[in-house]
């Protein structure tokens, strides 16, 4: 299933109403400009109709002349209308996918990192694309033509009933099984098109994840197990699409059967009135052009309802990211109400109670850790592979909340601090990095946006980025494909920098200087230090010289904290940091 919900019916209408009413002059002139086109166009039918009553009563060929004359007007008049409604339109669908896309980048941006993890590169792919993308074309394309041929349509059957109301009851003859076919396609549409996004994001999952393993699938032999796993997603995406296939067999052969019904019910009774006087021929002709006019508004409608529904189900797809909540509070302190003082802006104390912690449905992972962290402290965190080190991490910065017990900042839950605030305050650099496409200015700018050139070089300097010197171009090199790619290492650097501009006030580092050598490490972990002095600095160490430099060091094994204590204190106790330091020193 999805790690990430779908919007409800009611929460799409609410945003598709936002967007009108965001622009909603534009939708007026669209409208107005398409009524009085489809007015103008009503005018060609009921003109026929008196060219054949004044050919049957004999007029001269003056008043069929301004009759041709008036039609040409009207055929005119129609186009350049229909012209300038098309382009109006088309403006407005432009301008509402670029709100629509903003505002989804905007909300994905604001996803905590647990939700991403949980949902995958697949979901968010085919949400930010595909189901963008038709959204896109919905808006842009569909919005427009159901709006131009409903108002056509109502204008068209009203046209029927003002010539002659008889005939207008009629016209109407086809309806029934329209609207019958119509009511049972809506009812298994929308969970269908669900179902298909849902297995195509879940076949993007699949391939994604097998391309970027390449390289592990290649050495475990593991390719026959990744072909029948894409298989199964092929399957399932192949299945949802027999699905909405099934009902579209159904739906257009219905409705194109349909369309004959009605000009053929005006012929005949049309014949029934003529031949009693109750109707003119000019009336009959007239009634079943309009309705010979009303197929090719009503096969659009018709049409690309498909693909409306389609794009509603898109819409809710890309709506739902904005529903996501955090599943940090959904911790066993959520339910308590969120204080509303302000949050003070000194280092504060972090503290761990009884946190015990697993993945999904998993097994625990920590178990029962006590763990208090003074302001101002440096505290290093080591212990063997496995043994839920970076978990702790995670619980610490609030990315994750423990499945029983606490992690609170001045006494406040870590998860209850709004996710701003918490960004703010708490800061978890890893050995995951990413290099943005644009300059260097730019991607030191992410952590802090009003950082002076200035400011930006002496981060660099505080985490020893000595590449920097090399560069001709200084803060404007692009980096990226196709410009300057910065290795591992500088990558890293490059993050540290960041984090220096961030300055927040509380620092966990997981193993942030593993991709670096031992020397340009102990270096930049050096300068980093005096950089954040007076910050509370949470290290995870993989190289024990961290933790000698440590005010504290934790020892946790196998998901409990075994040693606490200063490095003196631990290495005089004997236990598994002292055998861990002497190992390190050979």
């Amino acid at each position: 299933m999805s790690g990430l919900p779908v919007a409800d019916r009611p929460v799409v209408r609410r945003a598709a109403l936002g967007l009108i009413a965001v622009d909603r002059r534009a939708v007026v002139v669209v409208l107005l400009l398409h009524g009085a086109a489809a007015v103008a166009g009503l005018a060609t039918p009921w003109l026929l109709g008196r060219i054949v009553d004044a050919v049957a009563a004999g007029a001269g060929t003056a008043e069929l002349d301004r009759l041709a004359l008036a039609i040409g007007g009207c055929v005119l008049a129609h186009g350049l209308l229909t012209r300038y409604a098309q382009y109006a339109g088309h403006r407005f669908g432009e301008r509402a996918v670029a709100r629509l896309r903003e505002g989804f980048v905007a909300r994905t941006l604001d996803l905590p990192i647990s939700v991403v993890e949980r949902a995958g590169t697949g979901e968010l792919a085919t949400r930010s694309s595909v189901d963008v993308t038709t959204v896109g074309s919905t808006v842009r394309d569909v919005v427009p033509v159901m709006v131009i041929a409903s108002t056509q349509l109502t204008l068209l059957f009203g046209a029927v009933f003002l010539l002659h109301p008889l005939l207008g009851l009629v016209a109407l003859t086809g309806l029934p099984s329209i609207v019958a076919v119509t009511r049972w396609y809506l009812r298994r549409a929308r969970p269908a098109y669900l179902a298909e996004g849902a297995a195509t994001a879940e076949l993007t999952e699949a391939l994604t994840t097998t391309a970027e393993g390449a390289r592990t699938v290649e050495g475990l032999r593991l390719g026959a197990v990744r072909i029948a796993h894409g298989r199964q997603r092929i399957g399932r995406v192949w299945a949802s699409r027999r699905a909405t296939l099934a009902l579209r067999s159904v739906f257009f052969p219905v409705v194109e059967a349909s369309y004959a019904l009605p000009i053929a019910a005006v012929l005949l009774f049309g014949g029934v009135l003529l031949d009693r006087d109750m109707a003119t021929l000019g009336e009959v002709v007239a009634a079943a052009l309009y309705l010979q006019q009303a197929i090719e508004p009503l096969d659009r409608l018709l049409q690309w309802m498909e693909q409306a529904q389609r794009g509603l189900a898109s819409f809710a797809r890309v709506l739902g990211v904005g529903q996501q909540s955090d599943p940090a509070t959904t911790s066993v302190t959520a339910g308590a109400p969120r204080p509303r003082d302000p949050v003070p802006v000194r280092p504060g104390r972090l503290v761990v109670r009884g946190a015990r912690f697993s993945y999904a449905d998993g097994p625990d992972v920590l178990h029962g850790i006590d763990l208090a962290v003074r302001a101002g402290e440096r505290l290093a965190i080591v212990g063997p592979s496995g043994a839920g080190k970076s978990t702790l991490a995670r619980l610490l910065a609030g990315i994750d909340a423990p499945r029983e017990g606490v992690v609170s900042l001045d006494g406040r839950p870590v998860t209850d601090l709004d996710p701003a605030e918490r960004r703010r305050r708490i800061a978890l650099v890893t050995q995951e990095h990413h290099v943005f496409i644009g300059t260097l200015r730019d991607n030191l700018a992410f952590a802090a946006p009003d950082a002076s050139d200035e400011q930006m070089r002496a981060a660099l300097a505080a985490v020893s980025a000595d590449w920097y010197a090399d560069l001709a171009d200084g803060l404007d090199t692009q980096l990226g494909d196709g410009a300057r790619e910065l290795g591992a290492a500088d990558a890293q650097q490059l993050a540290l920098a960041r984090l220096v501009l961030a300055d927040p006030h509380i620092l966990i580092l997981d193993e942030a200087t593993a991709a670096l050598d031992p020397t340009t490490a102990r270096r930049t972990e050096r300068a980093l230090a005096a950089v954040v002095s007076g910050r509370t600095v949470i290290a995870i160490a993989h190289r024990l010289n961290t933790a000698h430099d440590a005010d504290r060091v934790a020892v946790l094994e196998d998901g409990r904290i075994t040693e606490l204590g200063s490095h003196d204190e631990l290495v005089r106790a004997g236990g598994a940091y002292a055998a861990l330091w002497h190992s390190w020193h050979g």
